[in-house]
């Protein structure tokens, strides 16, 4: 430890590189997707610190060429489920012990590493093996992470810093110490900045970590941990463990040093966690903190005096950007009447210009989606709506999976605001509307209101000034995100702190302090530097 108080600065943002034609960025970028796209490689567990190989093997491949294999990765069985919880046990008290400043320079490390040599490798492995566009890569698996690893940093120094009054006579003073055991982090497919974040924002404050990628992102998590170890992280603290939710859930679920939960994924299997974990709490050592962010049917709510381009602009990248596989992916929209002739002509317009295909052609906005289960998922929301008498699809509804899981953008018109695709997430490129008579402006935000189980992000788009402050008191309780004039998607960290709540999560708002202190047990300490020596009060002096 330094005989001294290290300062952590704000951090700012990191710049967006835009792998413009001719662009140093884009040869490197383009120079590392041929080179992973070249070779298969093998990715093993890693389990305090050594490489566990298993022999139980899944596959890594392009989503968008799914006969192309990236690598092979070793799934967990009971056995490493077992190690994993033991190396992260048997890590922690050396780890909690060490000096904040130290934890805090391993991941800001990490971040440099990544902004710097590691940036062309992570999101080219996001590219392939998420089929992310360049673009897409660049705000997730660079900026975004390298955001998180800075802001969390800076956060945790805050939390520090945080100290309560002191009495003369007395000095008080707070110690944010980890969690009484280990945290579970379980990572989704369709954001590497969350597959980073989730292990590293608990690791950071002192706690260790056994960490479940989804099996469809293994390929880029692998990289992630390789920046982890080069930055320095030490053995056990953070323990990677691919394999089936079954397996590797039910034990560490169920383990009496289960400390804590950091979940991204869909709100069924979270509350089945959340289930599991109430009926064993009287078997833990202490009750386990639970922060999750599930799903969304995220909103896009037009006044009749929006601007039609920022609109429909807003509709477009809202709701099909990276296949529209974002919990805040613009999902329902409600129109006007009196706009919709034109929002419908320039959405049309737009979505035919649309490109999708194969990542490595930066030409294209849109790729496949993230394998066969979502494929299938996706299209059959699809054929639903085409047979069914209260919708129409005015804009894509094609599905191939010949080379890749490929659905074209997808507009669907409802007649009702309850039809089903305008309640339910879908995950996929899949926008449905519904055009509203003006006269029933306020009956149809109740629609947005209620209509669906989810609070996760919603937008509206209004020139008026009063209609503004309306919709923005009514719909209050319907996004945890919530944007004027602009798209539900790219929250950024420390400027739009991301979370949403009823089905969408615990809202503990990744991205900022909130989520960072859910990740301590706070201990007060007094020291009184004169003690009494007499048990007696004053007022006992007479009767």
């Amino acid at each position: 430890m330094i005989a001294g108080i290290p300062k952590i600065e704000m951090p700012v943002n990191e710049p967006i590189r835009a792998y413009g034609p001719g662009s140093k960025e884009k040869a490197e970028l383009k120079a590392k997707l041929r080179e992973l796209s070249g070779k298969k490689i093998e990715i093993p567990c890693v389990i305090g610190g050594r490489n566990v190989r298993t022999g139980n093997t899944g596959l890594c491949v392009m989503p968008h060429d799914h006969k192309h294999v990236l690598g092979v990765y070793h799934k967990a069985g009971k056995r490493e489920v077992q190690a994993a919880i033991k190396a992260a046990l048997d890590a922690k008290e050396s780890w909690s012990r060490m000096p904040w400043e130290a934890r805090a320079a391993i991941f800001m490390r990490a971040a440099d590493l990544l902004a710097g040599e590691y940036r062309a490798t992570l999101n080219a492995a996001t590219m392939l093996g998420q089929s992310k566009t360049a673009f897409q890569a660049e705000i997730d698996s660079a900026c975004e992470l390298i955001d998180f690893l800075r802001f969390n940093a800076y956060f945790m120094k805050q939390i520090l810093a945080q100290q309560p009054e002191s009495q003369p006579g007395m000095w008080n003073m707070s110690e944010a110490r980890p969690l009484d055991g280990f945290v579970f982090a379980v990572t989704p497919f369709n954001f590497t900045a969350i597959a980073g974040n989730l292990p590293t924002a608990p690791a950071m404050m002192g706690n260790t970590v056994v960490w479940k990628p989804a099996s469809s992102a293994v390929y880029s998590a692998h990289f992630v941990m390789q920046i982890l170890r080069k930055a320095g992280l030490p053995d056990g603290v953070i323990n990677m463990i691919p394999g089936a939710g079954s397996t590797v859930g039910d034990l560490v679920l169920t383990h009496p040093d289960l400390a804590g939960v950091h979940f991204t994924g869909s709100t069924a299997v979270f509350q089945s966690m959340w289930e599991t974990i109430g009926s064993n709490i009287k078997n833990y050592k202490q009750y386990p903190r639970i922060v999750g962010e599930t799903g969304g049917k995220d909103f896009i709510f037009a006044h009749p005096t929006a601007d039609v381009r920022p609109l429909v602009i807003g509709m477009v990248r809202g709701a099909f950007e990276f296949q529209g596989q974002k919990c805040s992916a613009a999902s329902r929209a409600y129109v006007p009447k009196s706009l919709w002739p034109r929002v419908k002509k320039m959405l049309l317009a737009e979505i035919a210009t649309i490109k999708m295909g194969d990542v490595r052609d930066f030409r294209n906005f849109m790729t496949a989606v993230i394998d066969k289960a979502a494929f299938e998922s996706i299209k059959a929301y699809i054929s639903y709506a085409k047979r069914s008498p209260g919708a129409k699809i005015i804009a894509g509804g094609g599905c191939s999976d010949r080379k890749g899981y490929f659905v074209e953008p997808t507009v669907i018109v409802a007649k009702r605001p309850d039809f089903k695709t305008m309640r339910e997430e879908i995950f996929g490129p899949v926008l449905t509307i519904y055009v509203y008579n003006d006269a029933q402006i306020e009956k149809t935000i109740g629609f947005v209101n209620t209509g669906s189980a989810y609070a996760l992000t919603g937008a509206i788009f209004a020139e008026d000034r009063e209609a503004i402050v309306e919709l923005t008191r009514a719909l209050r309780d319907a996004a945890g995100n919530f944007y004027i004039n602009d798209k539900p998607t790219g929250a950024v960290v420390g400027q739009q702190p991301f979370g949403g709540s009823r089905a969408s999560g615990t809202n503990d708002k990744a991205g900022s302090i909130l989520n960072m202190i859910r990740w301590t047990s706070p201990r007060t300490l007094k020291e009184t530097f004169c003690p009494p020596k007499d048990y007696r009060y004053p007022f006992m002096t007479e009767e």
